[in-house]
């Protein structure tokens, strides 16, 4: 039990230094002196919402219940604090007389008024404005340099609704909101289990951001659990508000074109990541959480693989890989055949190539690069338009602006052909960071095929196939299976095997409880 504090401060003075070097001002006794506390600290801002009542037996106890408007539920505040304050306290008093050396009145508003599963004490003034600007109720009592801290989140937010960056034909359609609460209850419907643990974190001097991180006891590897924690915790910044934030902040490799940390919007995806031994790492207003280790075959997977079957899900997934290499080295072989290789094409081919090219004036690298940049450009300003002029201005202008290229002589229709070709291409590819990853990379390789042919993309893909395998996630090998080579791990990498074949979890990613199904695989029935 709590005792009665009887040691008066006053607000000149106690001030002590938390962990991290700033100063923390203790609760004042004088409920006098809280309130203009928070009004001077707080600018005696409009949404702070400040409610004097008294209660006992003789209403000779003062208490202040101090709120953030728009960050709380409102209803539950006036039926479940104010009202049992007001009315409930009358109907069992707390007996001031016999009690105060025994037991706190904070711990009596605790254990027989308050009808409310959160509650926590708090003691100091830097604790105080985290719990009250993050939507919590704030509860004084005169006398007392202890407060409460109620649960009383709420407000408006997006709520559930479908998924718009990665539509899927089978499967569920809920995705993540911007609510922290909400999207850790999205994983919880998806796997009922005690191991599923969930550690919360503050991030941000400022702005004091909730950063939760998921994982499943037991399955996920402790050495990247814990590793994980450590990159959190060396944050120092004065805000977060994305995932962004974050993901720049943690991941292994800076320089580097590639995403080493997978996003995702949807609760299906996270769910499976968990259950392979993966960590989430949910932001609070950010629906896209953050998942690691992230490798590179990771971003060619879909919640459809999993949701068809095998053999379907293997030509698809086949087809991600086929339109990466056309997205990235398609304007590239153009050039370098069509410059230097020009034995390798056949005779027809290669006349009906010459014959278009008989008035263009630029060589084929600077063809491509035009076609290249004003595609971008449509790209860009297709996605940062209204969504109703959006994608008709970016379709009407890449038609518009490549016939009209063709008929004055600037480029030649092959090379228009070339670079839609390649720009469908990169949409094939699932993971918007590994398409942009894609977009950077093709200017160097046109480039190299300019200057060399193609000895240089074969240079160029020798050196990138080099810093690939150099990257690390979270101390996983980026290429992993592949690079180190792990056959177990192949029945979910180029081609995926039918569920009854994926019973084991990737051995880099989850290094104990390995096995996942006991499932054997089904047997011909005798013909009936």
């Amino acid at each position: 039990m709590r005792k009665f504090r009887k040691n008066r401060r006053t607000p000149s003075n106690f001030q002590k230094t938390n962990s991290k070097g700033t100063e923390q001002q203790p609760i004042f006794e004088s409920l006098e002196d809280n309130i203009q506390f928070i009004k001077d600290k707080t600018g005696n801002s409009d949404d702070i919402t400040i409610r004097n009542i008294k209660i006992g037996e003789n209403f000779n106890t003062s208490i202040a219940v101090i709120y953030t408007e728009g960050l709380i539920d409102s209803p539950s505040v006036q039926n479940f604090i104010l009202e049992t304050l007001m009315l409930d306290s009358q109907k069992t008093p707390f007996n001031t007389t016999n009690n105060v050396n025994s037991n706190s009145f904070l711990t009596y508003l605790e254990e027989s008024i308050l009808t409310v599963g959160s509650i926590k004490y708090i003691e100091n003034y830097d604790e105080l404005f985290t719990s009250l600007l993050s939507g919590n109720v704030i509860i004084f009592v005169d006398g007392y340099n202890e407060s409460l801290s109620v649960g009383m989140k709420g407000g408006k937010d997006r709520g559930v609704n479908e998924n718009t960056n990665e539509p899927s034909i089978r499967g569920p359609k809920e995705s993540f909101s911007e609510s922290l609460r909400t999207n850790t209850s999205l994983v919880r419907r998806k796997i009922n289990n005690p191991n599923l643990w969930i550690e919360n974190k503050k991030i941000g001097k400022e702005t004091k951001t909730d950063v939760s991180i998921l994982f499943i006891n037991g399955i996920a590897n402790e050495k990247v659990v814990e590793e994980v924690r450590t990159r959190l915790n060396r944050i120092d910044i004065d805000g977060i508000l994305d995932g962004g934030y974050i993901e720049e902040l943690i991941q292994d490799e800076t320089y580097t074109p590639f995403p080493t940390i997978f996003h995702t919007e949807r609760p299906d995806v996270t769910a499976a990541a968990l259950l392979e031994g993966r960590v989430a790492i949910m932001i609070d207003g950010s629906p896209h959480p953050l998942l690691v280790p992230g490798l590179f075959v990771q971003f060619f997977q879909t919640a459809d693989d999993y949701y068809q079957r095998a053999d379907s899900s293997t030509l698809l997934r086949m087809l991600r890989f086929l339109g990466f290499i056309i997205a990235l080295l398609g304007p590239s072989l153009y050039i370098a055949l069509t410059t230097f290789h020009q034995e390798m094409l056949p005779t027809p081919l290669l006349i009906s190539l010459a014959a278009q090219r008989e008035g263009v004036p630029f060589p084929a690298f600077i063809e491509a690069l035009m076609m290249e940049v004003t595609f971008e450009i449509l790209r860009e300003a297709g996605l940062r338009m209204p969504r109703a002029v959006g994608q008709a201005v970016s379709i009407v202008g890449t038609l518009v602006i490549g016939t009209a290229a063709v008929e004055a002589g600037i480029v030649s229709a092959a090379m228009v052909i070339v670079v839609a070709i390649t720009a469908i291409s990169s949409f094939v590819v699932s993971s918007f960071n590994l398409a942009i990853a894609v977009r950077m990379l093709r200017f160097p390789f046109m480039g190299l095929a300019a200057s060399f042919g193609l000895f240089g993309i074969i240079i160029g893909l020798i050196a990138l196939i080099l810093h690939l395998c150099s990257l690390r996630s979270f101390g996983v090998p980026y290429m992993a299976p592949f690079a180190p080579y792990i056959g177990a791990d192949q029945k979910d990498a180029l081609f995926r095997l039918p569920h009854w074949g994926l019973s084991t979890r990737p051995r880099l990613i989850s290094q104990k409880n390995v096995k996942r199904e006991d499932t054997p695989p089904p047997k011909p029935k005798e013909r009936i």
